[in-house]
């Protein structure tokens, strides 16, 4: 997921989003702790989009604030 498709989404896509991403973390999580977990590095990427996600709803949340 790049940085341009989270920008085109409305605040509560993102939240969401944000939402289903945290919920993935948890179960990543959860699957390393019992030694589940094949794929590594999903974690580092799901921990990576949760960034970009918070990261482009603080933006908009300060546009918003700067325009009012």
């Amino acid at each position: 997921m790049d940085a341009q498709e989270l920008k085109s989404k409305t605040p509560d896509q993102l939240k969401d989003q944000l939402v289903a991403l945290k919920k993935e973390a948890f179960n990543l999580r959860f699957q390393q702790a019992t030694g589940q977990l094949e794929n590594t590095a999903r974690m580092r990427a799901v921990r990576r989009d949760v960034a970009r996600v918070k990261t482009i709803l603080n933006q908009k949340a300060a546009d918003a604030a700067a325009s009012n």
